[in-house]
């Protein structure tokens, strides 16, 4: 299997895309079962995991990749999936993240591991109560010193611009230029 990352063509693309905006398309939709809350908590796991982890992997011999699946039909019983290395690898880069994209990944007080017990605290020092969804008024230094020192040096720290969710997502991340 020859995978290879070309450069983007938009003119391609664009052809590609034209005929499919002249069909009538019809979508079908049900709600989900689970309500929109199972939806985010599955996308949620699904974001912040690899494709596979290494523990699921049990064996390579003759051609022949196996690892183990949760069987939901039965119990969520974990069973061994024996498949051929081209059918493996083309299932396992379905889940790659593509060029340009990144998976969510949450570190310092949002990891996993300390997010129970140190959100909490942020929130309790920060002054806020978890989940308000006031409008805090812009602070100064001299409203709360302790909070607007720079962990480094100390000094003080001014905010020169507050942006929304919505704004942090517009923004683009630095372009990378190559050396010649």
């Amino acid at each position: 299997m020859n995978v290879h990352r070309s450069r983007p063509e938009p003119k391609t693309f664009a052809a590609w895309l034209r005929p499919l905006h002249r069909q009538d398309w019809v979508v079908y939709l049900e709600r989900p079962f689970g309500g929109p809350e199972y939806v985010l908590r599955y996308l949620g796991r699904y974001t912040h995991r690899v494709a596979i982890s290494n523990h699921r992997l049990v064996s390579f011999v003759d051609g022949q990749v196996t690892f183990h699946w949760r069987d939901s039909a039965d119990h969520n019983k974990q069973k061994p999936l024996p498949l051929p290395v081209d059918e493996f690898l083309t299932r396992f880069l379905l889940h790659l993240v593509p060029e340009g994209f990144v998976r969510i990944r949450n570190f310092g007080f949002l990891a996993n591991r300390k997010r129970a017990t140190l959100l909490p605290l942020c929130f309790h020092l920060l002054g806020s109560v978890q989940g308000s969804q006031t409008k805090q008024p812009a602070c100064s230094t001299e409203d709360s010193p302790d909070l607007w020192r720079c962990p480094k040096c100390g000094g003080p720290m001014k905010v020169i611009e507050r942006l929304s969710a919505a704004e942090i997502q517009l923004r683009s991340p630095p372009e990378i230029t190559a050396a010649a």
